[in-house]
């Protein structure tokens, strides 16, 4: 029983020494390594004095189990978002995890997911520090070994490193741990002085003295509607295994909004995030700053910057709403974005199902727009943020698209949600779910061009975009953060103001057309109808 806890011991250390933090890299290979940390560690015991030794174990074996509890953040920060967890900026992010969790799975999923996850932490860190204490003692106790054992392991990682030897193409010699506490103090001094680089980008704003009468004059009269599809991104139009499925969907949009008279220009913008994070995404698209953690955007929505919604409100010439579905609880910062009205979850005259996290369908929701907003009679011109949520991770169960004159209050949704998928069965086979999510972003594309084909006026303008890729799951090792965006419109003078712009003809943006930083639409999108622009 001794041997075996020792053997134990000895391989959780080990465990903790080698373990990557992500996914992808957890194989065979990353295991048959040298750590230059542990070697380091092993040399320090055996020569510090015994009550420093018993300190300096303790403090070593805790010191492992919080970076191996970091690591294990870091796997699920890397299989959602693609990038590691931030010390400084990303706390909040786990509330909305655990309500990610409870929208997915319920309110007993969320509570055993949580619960799971502080007995993982507090079990790693309380075995780490025993395992630590435990080697140590091993090592004590054969001193001559162990001290003959580390000089070899040292002479060993040396000569590996210097001739760069390598094991199914992993270095053999690593230094990770020492690499990866460094990342991480970057990270740290990089998120502190964020906010003082932020706070002199925002201060700089090429509209703030332009007189209302000389903002936007190139729409006046129309109906601006910006849309976002939630996770609408590049690999829905690239990837092989969806290109042929949405291509299709995409040019019957074209098609059919063609033969309503409508015309459309599409490009590409790059997210400042990807997986999630889409209010970041919508607070970069409609500040023109790049809003890249939540500090930028707190900093932000407690600022004075104007954004789209303001220049247009600034006018005095639209009524500002926003159609925001995924809204369910108190938004503060909805007032920072200048919208006269917000429709939320439980304003839209909804009754029907939650679909996973998604509270109202997409269909619904524009149906909902057009009733209390767009369809009404003798009203002012509008500015409208909307929001498409049926295309939010964990794309299963999918509404579909029914009879707009059916829609009703949205009862007609409990059926469509019975005969959907089950998020957990979906989520067991990786292909399911990239399957399942090239189907919501079909039903985004049709609900958005079926309601501009039944409502579309000439002073329609509709400006939709994804505000992110999708998850790694589904992007499949694609890092580009491209989301495409187009501009659709029956009046021709509305296109002929971004002729210059170059984008593609169609709902379809060409491999090769203009991407831009999504921070720099709202500027750019301002100069072409300004009077710069008529």
């Amino acid at each position: 029983m001794t041997i075996g806890t020792t053997v134990l011991a000895g391989a959780l250390v080990l465990f903790a020494l080698l373990v990557p933090n992500r996914l992808e890299r957890l194989g065979p290979e990353a295991f048959f390594r040298l750590p230059a940390e542990g070697i380091l560690l092993a040399g320090l015991l055996l020569a510090v004095p015994p009550r420093s030794r018993r300190l300096m174990s303790v403090a070593a074996g805790a010191l492992l189990g919080l970076l191996t509890v970091l690591k294990f953040v870091d796997m699920g920060f890397y299989s959602v978002l693609a990038r590691p967890f931030d010390l400084v900026l990303d706390w909040i992010l786990l509330d909305d995890a655990a309500e990610f969790v409870r929208e997915s799975f319920g309110r007993t999923g969320q509570v055993l997911a949580v619960v799971g996850v502080i007995v993982l932490i507090v079990a790693v860190l309380v075995l780490m520090t025993l395992a630590t204490v435990r080697v140590t003692n091993l090592m004590v106790g054969h001193r001559a070994v162990a001290t003959r054992t580390t000089l070899i392991l040292g002479t060993a990682w040396i000569t590996c490193m210097t001739l760069g030897i390598q094991i199914a193409g992993v270095p053999l010699a690593t230094k990770g741990n020492a690499d990866f506490v460094n990342n991480r103090i970057e990270q740290v001094q990089a998120g502190l002085k964020d906010g003082r680089v932020f706070e002199k980008q925002a201060a700089v704003d090429a509209f703030a003295k332009t007189p209302p009468d000389q903002l936007l004059t190139g729409l006046r009269g129309k109906d601006v509607l910006f849309t976002f599809i939630e996770s609408y991104g590049r690999v829905a139009i690239d990837d092989p295994a969806m290109a042929p499925q949405i291509d299709s969907v995409l040019k019957e949009g074209t098609n059919s909004l063609k033969a309503a008279g409508f015309q459309s220009r599409s490009a590409w913008l790059k997210s400042p995030v990807t997986g999630a994070g889409s209010w970041l995404a919508h607070s970069t698209f409609l500040s023109g700053l790049w809003i890249k953690n939540q500090q930028r955007y707190r900093s932000l929505t407690t600022s004075d910057r104007a954004t789209l919604g303001s220049y247009f409100r600034k006018t005095g010439a639209w009524r500002t709403v926003g159609i925001v579905p995924g809204v369910r609880r108190a938004w503060p910062e909805g007032k920072f974005f200048a919208l006269d009205h917000i429709y939320d979850s439980e304003h839209l005259g909804y009754n029907g199902p939650y679909f996973s996290w998604t509270p109202v369908p997409d269909q619904f929701s524009l149906e909902a727009f057009q009733r209390l907003e767009h369809g009404k009679k003798n009203r002012d011109p509008i500015m409208a943020e909307i929001i498409l949520a049926s295309s939010h991770n964990p794309w299963s169960p999918i509404a579909r698209m029914t009879d707009w004159d059916r829609l009703g209050d949205g009862s007609v949704f409990n059926q469509i949600k019975k005969e959907g998928t089950d998020p957990k069965e979906v989520w067991k086979d990786p292909e399911r779910v990239r399957t399942e999510y090239r189907h919501a972003i079909e039903y985004s594309l049709h609900s958005l061009t079926e309601w501009v084909e039944r409502y579309g006026t000439d002073d329609t303008v509709l400006v939709f975009l994804g505000d992110h890729q999708p998850v790694p799951t589904v992007t499949a090792g694609s890092t580009s953060k491209d989301v495409p965006v187009t501009i659709v419109a029956r009046d021709p003078k509305v296109l002929d103001k971004i002729a210059d712009w170059n984008w593609t003809d169609g709902l379809k943006p060409a491999e090769n057309a203009p991407t831009w930083g999504m921070d720099r639409f709202r500027d750019r999108f301002m100069t072409a109808y300004g009077p710069r622009g008529d």
